[in-house]
This record gives C-alpha cells, structure tokens and sequence, in this order.
C-alpha cells in the first residue's frame, strides 16, 4: 500500500522557518499500527492522521515516531493549514475528534486556531535539583521555579534569564526522559523574557525524549500552558502572547505561536493558540 504524506511546516516566521509536521489525508482505513509505521517513515516529531468523525468536522490522530499523542499543535496547524488551502474546510469554524475529546478550530486562509482548554497547575516540591541538573543549568539562572501546566497535554515550563542561557542549555534526555515519566509529562518547555523579536513575549525550547522529540522547533501544546504561566506567575496582564522557538535548533528554524487567552476578570477559561502552516514537499510512504 502506498499512502501520501504532505509535509507542511507549521508556526512559520513569515515565510521561514516553522516546524514540519506530517499530514496524511483520508486515512479512515490505516489502522493504528500501520499509522505508528507511517510516523515511523516520515520521521518528524509527529504526522496527523485526518479521517471521518461522528462527534466533529474532522477525526485527528497524532503519532510520534515511538507511540501515539493525545494533542498535538503543530500538528493541528499543519492539517488544518492544509485542509483550508485545499478548500476542504466550510467557513472559519471548525473542529477536530481525538483520543482525548474534540476542540473547536478556527481557519482563515493558512492561518489557524486551536482550542485549548482552562490551565491546570501543579506545583514541585521535590525533584528541582535535578531538574535543573538534566539540562545543564544552576537556581542561579532561573527566574521562575518548575511548574507542571495542563491545557490539554502536561508540559515542565520553567524560566531561565537570558537567551545565552537558553542556547546554553545541555540537555541529558535520559534524566529528562525519566522526570517525564515520572510526572506523565510530553515535556521541558524552558522559556527566557529575552526575545531576538522585540514584538515577542518569550523566547522557549523544548525537549521530549519520552515521546521520541529529543528538541523541536514550535509547539503550539506548550506555547498554551507557557502563556498562561506568564500571565498568572509572572504577572503579564495581557490577552494575546507571541512565543518565538526554534532558534536554537541546528539548522536555526525560526517560529512564531500566537496564544490568545479568554479571561473572566484574571480567570483565564479558555485559551486558543495558532500560527501559519506552509506545505513544503510530499512524500510517498510504501508500507
């Protein structure tokens, strides 16, 4: 069988940049192992699978190379980037099925949207130290304590001063594979003020060893809980947050997440978080 794969990059920077994500298009009939062998081929953090939904528009399944994901935001953009440009979406409002309920979507032209739900917290009182020992970096640069945020998938999110150390960071994917186990996390998402966009909010990386991802170059799932952490911890009294990621990555690949936060008084209840999707090649996938 052979199953065409769109490879579209998600979050660009304006024409650059992004991080690619796999999408395959009318996959009603893969069945779970052949999707993981497909990711498996196409080799990138993750490819989507869009099939038919009794509850949504559209049903989403996300698969890293090693094992399938709940949520996926680049991802997410990527499919729904696609699916507008191919003009198989009716109208700005739409929606996506996965494994861990359905969420609203918006489209408008290669731009996209996805809903994500109230943050949860929860906070650390153990394990700091070595935390902090598994990417290579001492309390004396943190500006921020390691919070676990939940706005759909779990993501570490703790902040370092300055962009130096930022692309200072050594990860030990092992130590930050055994910590995500440990708290059922996709995730680090380390974060610094510092921006090399002055029009951004933060500048991030992030790390997934336990899902495959040892770094990516956007993640929309964590710019989410990320904007939220910076509004109700570091007291960014604001709506709309710009998350800048992927320049650090080898080759450098530039990429903005727009998180948009929906506030009853300082209560923030929803949240969605979008970005531009840009095909850039296909493949053909022989399983």
């Amino acid at each position: 069988m052979k199953v065409n794969v769109a490879i579209v990059d998600a979050f660009v920077d304006g024409d650059t940049g992004g991080n690619p994500a796999g999408v395959v298009l009318d996959a009603d009939h893969l069945s779970d192992k052949q999707k993981l062998c497909i990711a498996r081929e196409v080799g990138l953090s993750e490819t989507a699978f869009v099939s038919q939904s009794n509850t949504a528009d559209f049903k989403l399944d996300f698969y890293t190379p090693q094992k399938q994901i709940a949520h996926c935001g680049h991802a997410t953009i990527a499919a729904f980037s696609l699916l507008s440009q191919l003009g198989l979406v009716q109208g700005r409002n739409t929606s996506k099925e996965t494994i861990d309920g359905d969420r609203d979507i918006e489209v408008l032209a290669n731009f996209a949207y996805m809903e994500q739900t109230e943050p949860q917290y929860r906070y650390l009182e153990h394990d700091k130290v070595d935390i902090f020992n598994s990417v290579g970096i001492t309390e004396k640069q943190i500006i921020s304590d390691p919070v676990i945020v939940n706005t759909g998938n779990s993501f570490l999110i703790f902040g370092v001063k300055s962009i130096k150390n930022l692309e200072t960071i050594i990860p030990d994917y092992t130590r930050i594979e055994s910590i995500s186990e440990k708290y059922n996390l996709i995730g680090f998402y380390i974060y610094t003020l510092e921006t090399h966009n002055t029009e951004r909010d933060a500048s991030t990386r992030m790390f997934a060893p336990r899902y495959g991802i040892e770094e990516e170059s956007a993640t929309g799932m964590a710019a989410g809980p990320l904007a939220c952490f910076l509004h109700d911890f570091m007291n960014l009294d604001k709506e709309k947050f710009y998350i800048e990621q992927g320049h650090t990555m080898q080759p450098s690949s530039p990429s903005c997440i727009e998180v948009v936060l929906y506030r009853e008084g300082q209560k923030i209840r929803r949240l969605k978080a979008g970005g531009i999707g840009k095909p850039s090649r296909y493949l053909e996938i022989e399983i």
